[in-house]
Order: structure tokens, then C-alpha cells, then sequence
């Protein structure tokens, strides 16, 4: 009797869809502040001209980007501290993504490394989609009662299907956006960087929406996954 009590005892919520979205976008962020950190540290041993920096030095034949890119912030007057400090941060937060951002607390451990590397020339772009990501990360475990009143349920079950192909896309949008940032090569497009730095704007948008949309398809497979066990139901 004891044993049936037990199993019939409400689990505590785990949104595994939200945890996967979550933890894709902070692995994307932390190569981002990989790939500012190895830019920075590029530039060498150098003083920077301020707190707003381009990790992108200029100069470079491999980079359509000749007067250089990729702004940073960085609380650090030098460029190699920075881009090491960045790089480090750009690990743990690939590190805490994929293994701990689940745990107690995972969340707010996810926003302060978040906001070190973006003190640290981890760029400033990210600022939006990991104060986005830290949202989603609170409701790992957490119910998503909100969530299942403001989605109609045939818009659900329809994101439900879907979370997958909107999280690749996402890392499509974002890779790209970050080999075009970086490189400069855009597939039969002539050197023109204004008319890269359009692409690039769009492709931004495009990923902010992609972004919300992933999200919301994790919140609406967790429900209809909880729907479906009554042990996640009082």
C-alpha cells in the first residue's frame, strides 16, 4: 500500500524539451564567446582603446571584414587578458549548458557566467538571447500551467511536433550569422560589405524569432508529455 501511495505521489516538474532548447542556445553562446575571445586575443598583448572594443582586429587577408568587427564590451584594458577571460567563459558556459543547468539554482549560475562573458569582450549581441535563455531556464522545473492557458491547444500540439527542426534551425541562423561576422563569405555574394551587414541584420531577426519559437515548441511539448502522466498531476 505504502509502495502504490508512492507511485501514485506527484512528481515534481521536468520540462525535458525546455531543458534541451535551453541548453542547445548556451552551448551557441558559449561558442560565441569562444569565438570573440580568440579575435581579442589575436590583436596580442595590446591595450584596448576603451571599454568598447571590435574583437575583430583589422588588417586581416582572411576576412572581408578589413577594417575589423565583431563589437565587444570588456571591462579588462587589454586584449589578450580579455580574449582569455572571454574564451574561458565561452567554455563554462558550454560546460554548465550541457551538464548542470538543470540543477537547483542552474539558472541563475547560467545568467551571472552570461553576464561575466559579456564583461569580459564575450560580445554584445548575445546581451538579448541569453537574458532570453535565462527565462526559459527557470521554467525547467517548473510548472507550465501559464503556458498551457495562452497556447491554444491545436497551436500546441502543432509546436509540440516541431521543437526539434525550429532548434536546428537556430543553430543554422546562428553559426551562420557568426561565420559571416567573422569571415565575411557569404555564398554568391560579391565583396560588398553592405550588403553583407543587410544579411546579417536579418539573419539576426530571423534567429531572435526562431529563438522564441523554439522556446515556446519545448513549453508545448512538456505540457502535452505531462498531460499524458497523471504522476505529474496532483
Amino acid at each position: 500500500m505504502v509502495a502504490r501511495g508512492q507511485d501514485s505521489a506527484p512528481m515534481e516538474p521536468y520540462n525535458a524539451a525546455t531543458r534541451a532548447v535551453v541548453s542547445w542556445l548556451g552551448v551557441l553562446l558559449g561558442i560565441s564567446s569562444i569565438n570573440h575571445g580568440v579575435l581579442e586575443m589575436m590583436q596580442g598583448n595590446a591595450p584596448t582603446p576603451g571599454s568598447f572594443v571590435k574583437a575583430l582586429g583589422p588588417g586581416h587577408s582572411w576576412t572581408l571584414w578589413v577594417h575589423g568587427g565583431e563589437p565587444a564590451f570588456t571591462l579588462l584594458p587589454n586584449f589578450l587578458l580579455t580574449g582569455i577571460l572571454a574564451t574561458v567563459m565561452g567554455i563554462l558556459l558550454i560546460i554548465w549548458s550541457t551538464k548542470f543547468i538543470d540543477r537547483r539554482g542552474g539558472a541563475t549560475i547560467f545568467l551571472l557566467l552570461s553576464i561575466a562573458s559579456f564583461l569580459a569582450g564575450g560580445g554584445q549581441a548575445q546581451v538579448l538571447l541569453f537574458t532570453l535563455n535565462w527565462a526559459a531556464a527557470t521554467r525547467i522545473r517548473a510548472n507550465l500551467g501559464f503556458w498551457h492557458w495562452i497556447i491554444p491547444a491545436p497551436l500546441r500540439r502543432t509546436l509540440s511536433g516541431a521543437w526539434r527542426p525550429v532548434l536546428i534551425a537556430v543553430g543554422i541562423l546562428f553559426l551562420a550569422a557568426l561565420e559571416i561576422a567573422t569571415f565575411g563569405y557569404f555564398p554568391g555574394l560579391p565583396n560588398d560589405t553592405q550588403a553583407l551587414t543587410r544579411i546579417l541584420w536579418r539573419i539576426a531577426a530571423a534567429m531572435i524569432v526562431a529563438v522564441l519559437l523554439a522556446m515556446l515548441a519545448g513549453f508545448a511539448h512538456d505540457i502535452e508529455v505531462s498531460a499524458e502522466d497523471p504522476r505529474l498531476h496532483p
